[in-house]
């Protein structure tokens, strides 16, 4: 589903013509819908790796922005760190290490003499930073992975991954602004509501269940079927 399907549909299944639902207030009640199923689901499309090298002495490093996708003006802007790994190249073989991750007042406690090295451990030092302990002593190299907001759909970028692989899922949750926006009939909001709290639940299953298992490890999930006994 495009961002032009999108708009038409919210308006045919609301009866509300652009004149009251106009492009702009769409616009805000589709990025208010794409929020709310980030923060709902942990989802892989939202995933992202950056590389960087560190400063001598400085336990600080800067989250990475990234440009949104094509045809738009948007930030991706990273929100958690998934994972901190530093490394080595010039050593043979390279070395690598996974950071702890604790909080500031045990990196202050940690390394209060101001210490240099490998880095072992990192906290949240504000939301564009993070600080690590030891600081590093070598120009290191390091990847982490975050999660960042998801780009918006809008008129200069008409297709992101939910309106391609769950366009129900955020027309349910576009839907519900809308009826908010209305302020009625509140019978249409639930409706709506329950259909948004089915999808978003399926949408949870595949993202944070099914995608992150391996049949090779995990086995097939299997659903128990209830069934008449052959005795009987």
């Amino acid at each position: 589903m495009t961002y032009a399907e999108l708009l038409q549909k919210v308006r045919d299944y609301t009866e509300v013509d652009d004149t009251v639902l106009t492009d702009s207030i769409l616009q805000s009640m589709i990025r208010d819908a794409e929020l709310r199923i980030f923060r709902e689901v942990d989802a892989d499309y939202t995933r992202e790796y950056a590389t960087a090298n560190l400063n001598i002495g400085s336990p600080y490093l800067d989250l990475p922005n990234a440009s949104g996708a094509a045809g738009t003006n948007t930030t991706r802007r990273s929100i958690i760190v998934r994972s901190f790994l530093v490394y080595d190249s010039n050593q043979s073989p390279v070395s690598k290490e996974y950071l702890d991750k604790r909080d500031t007042s045990f990196i202050f406690e940690y390394n209060n003499n101001g210490a240099t090295g490998v880095p072992k451990y990192y906290a949240n030092w504000k939301e564009t930073t993070i600080i690590m302990a030891p600081a590093p002593d070598l120009q290191y190299q390091v990847q982490l992975s975050y999660i960042y907001t998801p780009d918006a759909l809008s008129a200069t970028n008409t297709e992101t991954y939910l309106s391609q692989n769950v366009p129900d899922l955020l027309f349910y949750a576009t839907m519900m602004q809308a009826y908010e926006f209305l302020k009625g009939p509140m019978d249409m909001y639930k409706v709506y509501s329950d259909k948004y709290n089915v999808a978003v639940q399926s949408f949870a299953l595949e993202q944070m269940g099914r995608r992150r298992r391996d049949e090779y490890m995990d086995g097939v999930p299997r659903v128990k079927i209830p069934s008449p006994s052959p005795n009987n």
